[in-house]
């Protein structure tokens, strides 16, 4: 077993000369039988090595645990470590099972020490226990809630810096191992008991699988997700070069173009789907294939609508797009700025608005009128009310022609194509409810510069975005 545990840990390179290992020994079977194989290496690869015991403050015997492998330790001339944690009070505070409060404890300690060790990223690992066993009852567990093909991967060999060489041997072989050298090991009475699910697929499925159906029953789960994890790896290299042909970030969102993303292979569309999540937050935890596909069918069906998905995000159709953004970037500032020129405030979206009084006679001729998206001239004689900069209310309207004619404000975004999560955020410059100018866009024909114009009104918008 030594032999073939050494050509895993080469076949994924697990282990280089002057790493520093923080070995997770609880002082069951396989955290034993990982410190000896961790010891066994040691002689072919010159690594620095460091037990790490957690006491979970659960059991009565974990005292007697944490003296075993202490003992075991000072044995095989190891460094050892004991951390304490009240597992019930951490799971109690952050609302989460003791299962997964243990977990992140565990992993906390092994954090820790390797932190303390001075070794870098590079050469700090953390070394766990886990076994072809735990793989598949991983995979099932998966499997039963409802997974995708990540979730058929299993445990990986190696994932950022943990390690876990005995990944290729099964718990049989590990007991098998141990019982030839006549090595003890401590029972945790609580791997016997139901109350956890894993516990319950170890017990009742994959227990009954090996003796009723094949005895390597472990073993073929652990061939098929190292299978499934080449393909997986091989279909996310092509999401990516996928990714980057049809989406597109603008601030702090990413746009999907429809006609791109559905060119793509189908299979491919949802990958794109899991990157973009992936990119817009810290985890996918909490994202399952109910939240995917509700954004790819935004893909499918015209008309702005909206999907509310985990940690924050929303997914929303506008027209030839699909966007991806923080629920938080969508809710409307609102805006309101009686104006007295010449003057500067600040928007709300970043930038400033800058406006000046010019003097028709400051003015070379009327050719000079700015042609920039961001700087306008208007008639500042033909303004009846107060000058206000605010976001649009009912009843706006612009001026389109020589003739006089109105088209409302809402009609003109819409035939604009101006995204909807956009027309609320926009500032428009406001004469009562006739819009003189919305930002970035066009101006009403009324305000236009002529030959009747005494006095011009210089309106600038630096910085910010309020295009889209």
């Amino acid at each position: 077993m030594i032999d073939k545990v050494k050509r895993f840990v080469e076949q994924n390179q697990m282990l280089q000369p002057g790493d520093f290992v923080a070995a997770g020994v609880s002082g069951g079977a396989d955290s034993v039988c990982l410190l000896l194989i961790l010891r066994e290496l040691q002689k072919e690869i010159p690594f620095e090595l460091t037990v790490v015991h957690v006491n979970h403050r659960i059991r009565e015997e974990a005292g007697h645990d944490a003296a075993f492998v202490e003992e075991l330790c000072r044995r095989l001339g190891c460094d050892f470590r004991y951390v304490e944690y009240d597992v019930k009070q951490y799971a109690a505070a952050k609302g989460i099972s003791e299962e997964e409060a243990g977990r992140e404890l565990r992993y906390q300690a092994f954090r820790e020490t390797v932190e303390a060790s001075g070794a870098d990223k590079e050469h700090g690992k953390i070394a766990v226990a886990h076994n072809q066993n735990d793989n598949a009852e991983t995979i099932l567990f998966h499997l039963f809630r409802g997974t995708g093909l990540a979730g058929l991967t299993g445990i990986r060999p190696v994932r950022e810096n943990v390690i876990r060489p005995l990944l290729c041997v099964s718990r049989e072989e590990i007991e098998s191992y141990l019982a030839k050298r006549q090595i003890r090991y401590c029972i945790d009475r609580t791997n016997n008991e139901d109350t956890y699910t894993r516990n319950r697929i170890r017990h009742h499925i994959l227990q009954y699988a090996e003796d009723h159906i094949s005895s390597r029953a472990g073993e073929h789960i652990y061939d098929m997700s190292v299978m499934l994890t080449e393909a997986h790896e091989y279909i996310r290299k092509n999401a990516r070069q996928a990714f980057d042909r049809c989406v597109q970030r603008k601030g702090n969102t990413l746009r999907m173009a429809v006609s791109s993303f559905l060119k793509e292979d189908s299979f491919l569309q949802k990958e794109i789907l899991l990157l973009a999540v992936e990119q817009m937050t810290a985890h996918r935890k909490d994202i399952s294939a109910c939240h995917i596909q509700a954004l790819h069918d935004l893909f499918l069906q015209e008309g702005n609508r909206r999907v509310d998905l985990p940690g924050g995000l929303q997914g929303y159709r506008e027209y030839d797009q699909v966007v991806l953004a923080e629920r938080q970037t969508l809710q409307r500032k609102e805006l309101y700025v009686e104006l007295q020129p010449p003057e500067m405030v600040e928007l709300p979206y970043g930038g400033a608005l800058k406006t000046g009084i010019i003097p028709i006679e400051g003015a070379q001729n009327r050719k000079d009128i700015p042609q920039k998206t961001y700087t306008k001239w208007f008639d500042y004689d033909k303004i009846v009310e107060s000058l206000v900069l605010r976001t649009r209310k009912p009843g706006d309207y612009l001026i389109i022609n020589g003739q006089g004619n109105r088209k409302s404000l809402k009609e003109y975004l819409i035939e604009e194509k101006i995204p909807k999560g956009l027309r609320d955020q926009l500032p428009v410059l406001a004469d009562g409810n006739h819009i003189l100018w919305v930002a970035g866009h066009r101006i009403s024909e009324h305000y236009k510069i002529d030959e009747q114009t005494k006095t011009i009104l210089e309106v600038q918008i630096t910085g910010g975005t309020y295009d889209g």
